[in-house]
Protein backbone atom coordinates (compact mmCIF):
# COMPACT_ATOMS: atom_id res chain seq x y z
CA UNK A 1 0.00 0.00 0.00
CA UNK A 2 0.90 3.39 -1.15
CA UNK A 3 2.71 5.61 2.15
CA UNK A 4 1.56 9.50 2.70
CA UNK A 5 5.18 11.56 3.28
CA UNK A 6 4.77 14.70 4.98
CA UNK A 7 7.70 17.25 3.47
CA UNK A 8 9.08 19.29 6.28
CA UNK A 9 10.03 22.83 4.80
CA UNK A 10 14.06 22.19 5.40
CA UNK A 11 13.79 19.08 3.30
CA UNK A 12 12.62 20.98 0.38
CA UNK A 13 15.16 23.90 0.91
CA UNK A 14 17.72 21.60 0.79
CA UNK A 15 16.70 19.81 -2.47
CA UNK A 16 13.76 21.37 -4.32
CA UNK A 17 13.41 18.45 -6.59
CA UNK A 18 13.48 16.24 -3.22
CA UNK A 19 9.82 14.94 -3.47
CA UNK A 20 10.24 13.03 -6.81
CA UNK A 21 12.49 10.58 -5.30
CA UNK A 22 9.91 8.88 -3.06
CA UNK A 23 8.02 7.05 -6.55
CA UNK A 24 4.43 6.27 -6.72
CA UNK A 25 3.60 7.28 -2.69
CA UNK A 26 1.55 10.25 -2.05
CA UNK A 27 3.14 13.43 -1.24
CA UNK A 28 1.56 15.97 1.08
CA UNK A 29 2.88 19.49 1.60
CA UNK A 30 1.03 21.30 4.60
CA UNK A 31 0.57 24.89 3.99
CA UNK A 32 2.70 25.93 6.63
CA UNK A 33 5.78 25.07 4.67
CA UNK A 34 4.45 26.88 1.70
CA UNK A 35 4.38 29.68 3.92
CA UNK A 36 8.03 29.42 5.29
CA UNK A 37 9.28 28.55 1.57
CA UNK A 38 8.42 32.21 0.63
CA UNK A 39 9.79 33.59 2.85
CA UNK A 40 13.06 32.57 1.21
CA UNK A 41 12.15 32.96 -1.78
CA UNK A 42 14.52 36.06 -2.62
CA UNK A 43 17.70 34.94 -0.54
CA UNK A 44 20.90 34.84 -3.52
CA UNK A 45 22.19 31.33 -1.95
CA UNK A 46 21.60 28.39 -2.46
CA UNK A 47 18.57 28.17 -0.02
CA UNK A 48 17.09 30.69 -2.02
CA UNK A 49 17.42 29.03 -5.60
CA UNK A 50 15.81 25.74 -4.20
CA UNK A 51 13.25 27.83 -2.79
CA UNK A 52 12.07 29.50 -5.95
CA UNK A 53 12.89 26.23 -7.71
CA UNK A 54 10.65 24.53 -5.06
CA UNK A 55 7.59 27.36 -5.81
CA UNK A 56 8.34 26.74 -9.78
CA UNK A 57 7.69 23.12 -9.49
CA UNK A 58 4.58 23.54 -7.69
CA UNK A 59 3.12 25.84 -10.37
CA UNK A 60 3.86 23.34 -12.90
CA UNK A 61 1.83 20.55 -10.92
CA UNK A 62 -0.72 22.91 -10.57
CA UNK A 63 -1.19 23.86 -13.97
CA UNK A 64 -1.08 20.10 -14.83
CA UNK A 65 -3.67 19.25 -12.45
CA UNK A 66 -1.25 17.18 -10.41
CA UNK A 67 -1.43 19.27 -7.63
CA UNK A 68 -4.73 18.52 -5.04
CA UNK A 69 -6.12 20.93 -2.19
CA UNK A 70 -6.65 18.43 0.53
CA UNK A 71 -5.72 14.50 -0.04
CA UNK A 72 -7.12 12.19 -2.34
CA UNK A 73 -6.60 8.29 -2.45
CA UNK A 74 -4.75 7.72 -5.63
CA UNK A 75 -4.67 4.73 -7.64
CA UNK A 76 -1.11 4.31 -10.04
CA UNK A 77 0.98 7.08 -9.64
CA UNK A 78 1.27 8.86 -6.51
CA UNK A 79 -0.49 12.11 -5.92
CA UNK A 80 1.23 15.41 -4.56
CA UNK A 81 -0.97 17.63 -2.58
CA UNK A 82 -1.19 20.76 -0.41
CA UNK A 83 -2.88 20.31 3.40
CA UNK A 84 -3.13 22.51 6.71
CA UNK A 85 -3.64 21.23 10.19
CA UNK A 86 -6.29 21.04 12.63
CA UNK A 87 -5.46 23.02 15.59
CA UNK A 88 -7.02 20.35 17.88
CA UNK A 89 -4.25 17.51 16.39
CA UNK A 90 -1.44 19.45 17.54
CA UNK A 91 -0.41 18.15 21.34
CA UNK A 92 -1.48 19.64 24.79
CA UNK A 93 1.47 21.08 25.45
CA UNK A 94 2.71 21.97 21.99
CA UNK A 95 3.07 25.93 20.93
CA UNK A 96 0.19 26.13 18.17
CA UNK A 97 1.78 29.20 16.46
CA UNK A 98 5.61 27.28 16.28
CA UNK A 99 5.88 26.00 12.54
CA UNK A 100 7.62 22.61 13.43
CA UNK A 101 4.13 21.78 15.23
CA UNK A 102 1.91 23.04 12.84
CA UNK A 103 3.78 20.62 10.38
CA UNK A 104 3.51 17.94 12.99
CA UNK A 105 -0.27 18.49 13.30
CA UNK A 106 -0.82 18.25 10.08
CA UNK A 107 0.84 14.56 10.11
CA UNK A 108 -1.31 13.84 12.56
CA UNK A 109 -4.53 15.20 10.68
CA UNK A 110 -3.36 12.66 7.84
CA UNK A 111 -2.86 9.85 10.43
CA UNK A 112 -6.13 10.18 12.02
CA UNK A 113 -7.79 10.85 8.34
CA UNK A 114 -6.44 7.45 7.22
CA UNK A 115 -5.64 5.20 9.78
CA UNK A 116 -5.16 2.16 7.36
CA UNK A 117 -2.43 4.55 5.88
CA UNK A 118 1.15 4.61 6.59
CA UNK A 119 1.65 8.40 7.50
CA UNK A 120 5.99 9.28 7.25
CA UNK A 121 6.92 12.87 8.16
CA UNK A 122 10.46 13.41 6.41
CA UNK A 123 12.19 16.10 8.37
CA UNK A 124 16.11 17.10 8.25
CA UNK A 125 15.52 18.78 11.53
CA UNK A 126 16.86 16.29 14.51
CA UNK A 127 14.53 18.23 17.08
CA UNK A 128 11.39 17.21 14.91
CA UNK A 129 12.67 13.73 14.82
CA UNK A 130 12.46 13.54 18.82
CA UNK A 131 9.83 15.09 19.25
CA UNK A 132 7.56 12.79 16.70
CA UNK A 133 9.49 9.63 18.43
CA UNK A 134 7.63 10.46 21.66
CA UNK A 135 4.41 11.42 19.96
CA UNK A 136 4.38 7.36 18.03
CA UNK A 137 4.79 9.29 14.87
CA UNK A 138 7.25 8.12 12.02
CA UNK A 139 9.86 10.66 11.03
CA UNK A 140 13.14 10.24 9.11
CA UNK A 141 15.55 11.98 7.81
CA UNK A 142 16.11 13.42 3.94
CA UNK A 143 19.20 10.88 2.67
CA UNK A 144 18.50 11.67 -1.05
CA UNK A 145 21.71 14.19 -1.67
CA UNK A 146 24.13 12.01 0.86
CA UNK A 147 26.70 10.93 -1.40
CA UNK A 148 28.38 8.78 1.86
CA UNK A 149 27.39 7.04 4.54
CA UNK A 150 29.42 8.40 6.89
CA UNK A 151 32.58 10.87 6.89
CA UNK A 152 35.19 7.86 7.42
CA UNK A 153 33.67 6.48 4.20
CA UNK A 154 34.71 9.29 1.74
CA UNK A 155 37.28 9.08 -0.79
CA UNK A 156 40.94 10.50 0.77
CA UNK A 157 42.77 10.31 -2.92
CA UNK A 158 45.47 7.36 -1.11
CA UNK A 159 45.96 3.93 -1.15
CA UNK A 160 48.67 1.49 0.34
CA UNK A 161 49.61 -1.26 -1.78
CA UNK A 162 51.35 -4.71 -1.01
CA UNK A 163 53.62 -5.55 -3.66
CA UNK A 164 56.82 -7.90 -4.49
CA UNK A 165 60.11 -7.08 -3.38
CA UNK A 166 61.32 -6.70 -7.23
CA UNK A 167 58.37 -4.06 -8.26
CA UNK A 168 59.96 -1.67 -6.13
CA UNK A 169 62.90 -1.85 -7.30
CA UNK A 170 61.49 -2.09 -10.96
CA UNK A 171 59.87 1.17 -10.14
CA UNK A 172 62.89 3.11 -8.56
CA UNK A 173 64.95 1.84 -11.49
CA UNK A 174 62.49 3.64 -13.80
CA UNK A 175 61.10 -0.08 -15.37
CA UNK A 176 57.08 0.37 -16.13
CA UNK A 177 54.86 -1.11 -13.28
CA UNK A 178 51.30 -1.59 -14.53
CA UNK A 179 48.91 -2.49 -11.98
CA UNK A 180 45.92 -4.93 -13.02
CA UNK A 181 42.22 -5.46 -12.04
CA UNK A 182 42.90 -8.17 -10.04
CA UNK A 183 45.14 -6.65 -7.59
CA UNK A 184 42.31 -4.21 -6.52
CA UNK A 185 40.45 -1.31 -7.53
CA UNK A 186 41.69 2.05 -8.10
CA UNK A 187 41.02 5.42 -9.32
CA UNK A 188 42.33 7.59 -11.86
CA UNK A 189 44.95 9.96 -10.32
CA UNK A 190 44.90 8.17 -6.92
CA UNK A 191 48.35 8.06 -5.16
CA UNK A 192 49.23 4.60 -4.01
CA UNK A 193 52.01 3.46 -1.72
CA UNK A 194 54.06 0.27 -3.26
CA UNK A 195 54.78 -1.95 0.20
CA UNK A 196 57.40 -4.45 -0.30
CA UNK A 197 55.79 -7.59 1.14
CA UNK A 198 59.91 -8.58 2.42
CA UNK A 199 60.43 -5.31 3.84
CA UNK A 200 57.19 -2.80 5.02
CA UNK A 201 59.54 -0.09 5.65
CA UNK A 202 60.91 -0.01 1.88
CA UNK A 203 58.23 1.63 -0.21
CA UNK A 204 57.94 3.64 -3.36
CA UNK A 205 54.80 6.70 -3.74
CA UNK A 206 53.35 6.45 -7.22
CA UNK A 207 50.47 7.59 -8.90
CA UNK A 208 48.01 5.41 -10.53
CA UNK A 209 46.34 6.63 -13.65
CA UNK A 210 45.22 3.90 -15.62
CA UNK A 211 45.14 -0.57 -15.93
CA UNK A 212 46.64 -0.37 -19.04
CA UNK A 213 49.40 2.75 -18.18
CA UNK A 214 52.14 2.20 -15.82
CA UNK A 215 52.39 3.72 -12.98
CA UNK A 216 53.70 7.56 -12.37
CA UNK A 217 56.19 8.63 -9.84
CA UNK A 218 55.25 11.79 -7.72
CA UNK A 219 56.37 14.86 -9.17
CA UNK A 220 59.58 16.51 -6.63
CA UNK A 221 59.51 19.64 -5.26
CA UNK A 222 63.10 20.65 -5.52
CA UNK A 223 63.11 23.79 -5.85
CA UNK A 224 60.90 25.71 -3.07
CA UNK A 225 57.49 27.30 -4.87
CA UNK A 226 57.37 30.84 -3.29
CA UNK A 227 59.58 30.06 -0.19
CA UNK A 228 57.13 26.90 0.32
CA UNK A 229 58.17 22.99 0.28
CA UNK A 230 55.95 19.81 0.96
CA UNK A 231 56.68 19.46 4.51
CA UNK A 232 54.63 15.37 4.17
CA UNK A 233 53.58 12.88 1.56
CA UNK A 234 50.36 14.05 1.43
CA UNK A 235 51.10 18.34 0.46
CA UNK A 236 53.35 16.57 -2.03
CA UNK A 237 50.68 15.01 -3.30
CA UNK A 238 48.62 18.41 -3.67
CA UNK A 239 51.89 19.65 -5.11
CA UNK A 240 52.04 16.78 -8.04
CA UNK A 241 48.02 17.73 -8.70
CA UNK A 242 48.28 21.22 -8.86
CA UNK A 243 51.04 21.47 -10.91
CA UNK A 244 49.55 18.81 -13.63
CA UNK A 245 47.88 20.37 -16.38
CA UNK A 246 46.24 17.49 -17.39
CA UNK A 247 44.03 17.63 -14.31
CA UNK A 248 41.04 20.51 -14.20
CA UNK A 249 39.75 19.59 -11.10
CA UNK A 250 41.70 19.11 -8.39
CA UNK A 251 40.25 18.45 -4.68
CA UNK A 252 41.87 18.81 -1.20
CA UNK A 253 40.31 18.78 2.49
CA UNK A 254 42.11 18.44 5.49
CA UNK A 255 41.77 19.88 9.11
CA UNK A 256 42.81 23.51 10.25
CA UNK A 257 46.20 24.10 9.90
CA UNK A 258 47.41 21.51 7.59
CA UNK A 259 48.09 23.90 4.75
CA UNK A 260 45.62 22.97 2.01
CA UNK A 261 44.91 26.78 1.16
CA UNK A 262 48.65 27.48 1.62
CA UNK A 263 49.86 24.90 -1.14
CA UNK A 264 46.78 25.83 -3.38
CA UNK A 265 47.66 29.36 -3.53
CA UNK A 266 51.57 28.54 -3.50
CA UNK A 267 51.25 26.51 -6.94
CA UNK A 268 48.78 29.17 -7.74
CA UNK A 269 50.94 31.97 -7.92
CA UNK A 270 53.96 29.88 -9.12
CA UNK A 271 52.16 29.20 -12.34
CA UNK A 272 50.63 32.72 -13.07
CA UNK A 273 53.16 34.69 -12.32
CA UNK A 274 56.68 32.51 -12.59
CA UNK A 275 55.48 30.05 -15.70
CA UNK A 276 52.72 31.83 -17.16
CA UNK A 277 50.23 29.29 -17.44
CA UNK A 278 47.18 30.89 -16.47
CA UNK A 279 46.54 34.50 -17.18
CA UNK A 280 44.90 35.44 -13.60
CA UNK A 281 44.39 34.00 -10.14
CA UNK A 282 40.67 33.74 -9.36
CA UNK A 283 39.83 33.40 -5.69
CA UNK A 284 36.54 32.93 -3.82
CA UNK A 285 34.77 31.66 -1.28
CA UNK A 286 31.10 31.35 0.27
CA UNK A 287 29.93 34.67 2.51
CA UNK A 288 28.51 31.96 5.34
CA UNK A 289 29.37 33.47 8.61
CA UNK A 290 30.25 31.62 11.63
CA UNK A 291 27.57 32.63 14.62
CA UNK A 292 26.24 35.50 14.26
CA UNK A 293 26.07 37.45 11.34
CA UNK A 294 27.52 40.90 11.19
CA UNK A 295 25.00 42.23 8.70
CA UNK A 296 25.48 43.98 5.26
CA UNK A 297 29.14 45.60 4.45
CA UNK A 298 29.68 49.05 2.63
CA UNK A 299 31.83 49.89 -0.03
CA UNK A 300 32.68 48.18 -3.32
CA UNK A 301 32.62 44.21 -4.00
CA UNK A 302 36.33 44.32 -3.17
CA UNK A 303 35.71 45.98 0.35
CA UNK A 304 32.57 43.70 0.71
CA UNK A 305 34.65 40.35 0.12
CA UNK A 306 38.14 41.37 2.45
CA UNK A 307 36.29 40.14 5.39
CA UNK A 308 35.97 36.87 3.40
CA UNK A 309 38.96 36.82 2.14
CA UNK A 310 41.30 37.35 4.77
CA UNK A 311 42.66 34.00 5.47
CA UNK A 312 43.49 34.04 1.62
CA UNK A 313 45.20 37.33 1.87
CA UNK A 314 47.02 36.32 5.07
CA UNK A 315 48.48 32.92 3.41
CA UNK A 316 49.16 35.45 0.20
CA UNK A 317 50.90 37.77 2.65
CA UNK A 318 53.09 35.06 3.97
CA UNK A 319 54.18 33.72 0.57
CA UNK A 320 54.98 37.18 -0.49
CA UNK A 321 56.64 37.53 2.51
CA UNK A 322 55.30 40.50 4.03
CA UNK A 323 55.42 42.58 0.83
CA UNK A 324 51.75 44.52 0.76
CA UNK A 325 52.84 46.67 -2.02
CA UNK A 326 53.61 43.85 -4.27
CA UNK A 327 50.32 41.53 -3.58
CA UNK A 328 48.31 45.37 -4.10
CA UNK A 329 49.85 45.69 -7.07
CA UNK A 330 48.70 42.29 -8.31
CA UNK A 331 45.26 42.63 -7.29
CA UNK A 332 45.21 46.13 -8.99
CA UNK A 333 46.29 44.91 -12.38
CA UNK A 334 43.43 42.26 -12.08
CA UNK A 335 46.64 39.32 -11.66
CA UNK A 336 44.61 38.25 -8.93
CA UNK A 337 41.22 38.94 -8.64
CA UNK A 338 38.23 38.33 -6.08
CA UNK A 339 35.36 36.63 -7.03
CA UNK A 340 31.87 36.61 -5.26
CA UNK A 341 30.10 33.48 -5.73
CA UNK A 342 26.52 35.21 -5.50
CA UNK A 343 27.75 36.49 -9.27
CA UNK A 344 29.37 33.95 -10.52
CA UNK A 345 26.54 32.27 -12.34
CA UNK A 346 26.61 33.06 -16.28
CA UNK A 347 30.24 33.85 -16.32
CA UNK A 348 32.73 31.80 -18.77
CA UNK A 349 36.10 31.62 -16.61
CA UNK A 350 39.44 31.18 -19.13
CA UNK A 351 43.14 30.63 -18.84
CA UNK A 352 42.82 31.01 -15.23
CA UNK A 353 43.53 29.48 -11.99
CA UNK A 354 40.64 29.26 -9.83
CA UNK A 355 40.42 28.87 -6.26
CA UNK A 356 37.49 27.88 -4.22
CA UNK A 357 38.09 28.39 -0.30
CA UNK A 358 36.01 26.62 2.30
CA UNK A 359 34.30 24.40 -0.14
CA UNK A 360 32.24 22.68 2.21
CA UNK A 361 29.56 24.94 2.80
CA UNK A 362 28.78 25.11 -0.51
CA UNK A 363 25.86 22.67 -1.40
CA UNK A 364 25.50 20.34 -4.57
CA UNK A 365 24.52 23.05 -6.61
CA UNK A 366 26.11 25.65 -5.99
CA UNK A 367 29.43 23.35 -6.50
CA UNK A 368 27.89 22.29 -10.24
CA UNK A 369 27.51 25.90 -11.14
CA UNK A 370 30.85 26.77 -9.84
CA UNK A 371 32.56 24.00 -11.74
CA UNK A 372 30.57 24.81 -15.40
CA UNK A 373 32.11 28.01 -15.09
CA UNK A 374 35.15 26.73 -16.39
CA UNK A 375 36.59 27.68 -19.58
CA UNK A 376 39.17 26.68 -21.80
CA UNK A 377 42.18 26.54 -20.35
CA UNK A 378 41.46 26.97 -16.42
CA UNK A 379 41.54 25.02 -13.74
CA UNK A 380 39.56 24.86 -10.51
CA UNK A 381 40.90 23.91 -6.88
CA UNK A 382 38.50 22.99 -4.03
CA UNK A 383 39.82 23.27 -0.56
CA UNK A 384 38.09 22.95 3.05
CA UNK A 385 37.39 21.11 6.06
CA UNK A 386 34.47 19.10 5.90
CA UNK A 387 33.93 18.88 9.75
CA UNK A 388 33.63 22.69 9.76
CA UNK A 389 30.55 23.60 7.71
CA UNK A 390 28.52 26.96 9.04
CA UNK A 391 25.46 25.99 6.42
CA UNK A 392 22.86 24.66 9.03
CA UNK A 393 21.00 23.23 5.43
CA UNK A 394 24.02 20.80 4.33
CA UNK A 395 26.42 18.24 7.20
CA UNK A 396 30.15 16.65 6.19
CA UNK A 397 28.31 13.71 4.25
CA UNK A 398 25.74 15.74 1.81
CA UNK A 399 27.98 18.97 1.63
CA UNK A 400 29.11 20.01 -2.17
CA UNK A 401 32.15 19.10 -1.56
CA UNK A 402 32.01 15.60 -0.64
CA UNK A 403 29.72 15.27 -3.53
CA UNK A 404 32.00 16.22 -5.87
CA UNK A 405 34.81 14.33 -4.18
CA UNK A 406 32.89 11.15 -4.66
CA UNK A 407 31.46 12.27 -8.04
CA UNK A 408 34.40 12.25 -9.84
CA UNK A 409 36.80 10.09 -8.04
CA UNK A 410 36.71 7.77 -11.44
CA UNK A 411 37.14 10.75 -13.99
CA UNK A 412 40.93 11.43 -15.30
CA UNK A 413 40.43 15.06 -15.05
CA UNK A 414 40.29 14.76 -11.63
CA UNK A 415 41.96 14.41 -8.57
CA UNK A 416 41.98 14.55 -5.07
CA UNK A 417 44.25 14.73 -1.55
CA UNK A 418 43.13 14.47 2.10
CA UNK A 419 46.16 15.87 4.27
CA UNK A 420 46.15 14.17 7.42
CA UNK A 421 49.14 16.26 9.55
CA UNK A 422 48.75 19.62 10.61
CA UNK A 423 51.97 22.08 9.78
CA UNK A 424 50.34 25.49 11.34
CA UNK A 425 51.64 25.03 14.72
CA UNK A 426 51.73 22.60 17.82
CA UNK A 427 48.87 24.38 19.54
CA UNK A 428 46.76 24.51 15.95
CA UNK A 429 47.43 21.12 15.33
CA UNK A 430 46.73 19.72 18.92
CA UNK A 431 43.74 21.96 18.95
CA UNK A 432 42.08 20.57 15.71
CA UNK A 433 42.58 16.98 17.44
CA UNK A 434 41.25 17.64 20.78
CA UNK A 435 38.84 20.11 20.56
Amino acid sequence: MKKFYVMDTNVLLTEARSFLNYKNNDIVIPYKVLEEIDKHKKRQDGVGVNARLTIRLLDEYREKGNLHRGVRIGKGKGLLSIRGHKSEHIPEGFSKRDPDNQIIGTAITLKKAFPNRRVILVSRDINMRVKCDGLELRCEDYNAAQVIANVDSLYNGFKKHLVDDQVVDQFYNDEEVILEKEDGRFFANQFIMLVSSHNEKKTALARFTSYNMPLRKVLEQKEPMWGLRPRNKEQQFAMDLLRDDSIPLVSIIGKAGCGKTLVAIAAGLHQVLDEGKYKKLVVSRPVQPMGKDIGFLPGTLEEKMKPWLMPIQDNMDYLMDGKKDSMAMFFENGTIEIEAITYIRGRSISNAYIIIDEAQNLTAHELKTIVTRAGENAKIVLTGDIEQIDNMYIDATTNGLSYAIEKFKDKDLAGHVTLTRGERSKIATLAAKIL
